[in-house]
């Protein structure tokens, strides 16, 4: 059973060389130095949990290197990914996004990366953990549980100070009225570097351009379905409109029909009426011509 304390130190290891890699990784891409990571330190946690799990989990395969590393992709896969969307939930932004490569799921993670991770993991798990672990033997216990104790106080601390920092961009961000989404990331990336200190730090490892992405992607999904939803609304008003305008022409039609077929009865009773009055005219002038016949 390995001490707890040599395990805290192990995560801080692989912590501290994970921030180097991903500081070189940005050299190589941006063409200069970036601070990367989440903290205020040069560490990288996700690095140092990947590697404490693995110890604790993989352990039981470390005779079958096969084995060892496909457990060990599908450990950082779930890592990686639930990180991800964690730190998404908690501060609206992606601190990596793999969205540009293929194989990727939900540009949490990818294929090259989880391969790069399993071979990784070989190295850490033969060599690397072996390594310290040993040299952690020589050194005497209660002076690493010390040193880890203060470290862990440390982290701690910049945890605490970073969270409460980070969680401010979300303040920062909904202080600007903006509704272009460049405007938007320009204006909080010089409102919190004019902040200075920790601030102008943590700028530097917050991913503005990933984030500028998420939320064109997002706002271009709201559009979509914003002009769906309107068109829909629009297909329904014409639609609603035909069956009322269908209706009101029956109705119409129906009232000529039946003033039509009033002033037909009129016209006949008008007609009838006549053929009466000339009836009763007729007869009154054959009287009046009996009765002249009558006289001579």
């Amino acid at each position: 059973m390995i001490p707890l304390s040599m395990v805290f130190l192990l995560f801080l290891i692989y912590a501290f060389l994970g921030w180097c890699m991903e500081v070189c990784v940005a050299l190589h891409d941006e063409k200069k130095l970036i601070n990367r990571g989440f903290l205020i330190g040069p560490i990288c946690p996700i690095y140092g949990v990947g590697v404490v799990l693995m110890q604790i989990l993989l352990y039981r395969y470390m005779d079958d290197p096969v084995v060892l590393f496909v457990m060990a992709v599908l450990v950082c896969s779930f890592l990686e990914y639930f990180t991800g969307y964690i730190m998404e939930k908690l501060f609206k932004a992606r601190w990596w996004d793999y969205s540009h490569k293929k194989f990727n799921i939900n540009g949490r993670i990818c294929l090259d990366n989880l391969v790069a991770f399993g071979v990784l993991a070989l190295f850490v798990m033969y060599l690397g953990n072996p390594f310290f672990l040993n040299v952690f033997s020589k050194i005497n216990i209660v002076l690493l549980n010390v040193v880890a104790v203060i470290l862990c106080i440390l982290l701690i601390i910049d945890v605490c100070i970073s969270f409460k920092i980070i969680n401010g961009f979300k303040h920062v961000t909904n202080s600007v009225k903006k509704d272009n989404t460049e405007e938007i990331t320009k204006r909080v990336r010089e409102m919190l570097i004019n902040r200075g200190g920790l601030y102008k730090r943590l700028v530097s490892a917050f991913n503005f351009e990933t984030s500028e992405m998420y939320l064109k992607e997002l706002t271009a999904k709201v559009k979509t379905n914003i002009n769906k939803a309107v068109l829909s609304l629009e297909e329904e008003k014409n639609k609603k409109i035909k069956e009322i305008t269908k209706e009101y022409n029956s109705r119409i039609d129906d009232i000529k029909r039946k003033f039509d077929g009033q002033k037909n009865n009129s016209s006949k009773r008008k007609q009838k009426t006549k053929e009466k009055d000339e009836v009763k005219e007729n007869k009154v002038k054959k009287t009046d011509n009996n009765k002249n016949k009558e006289i001579k």
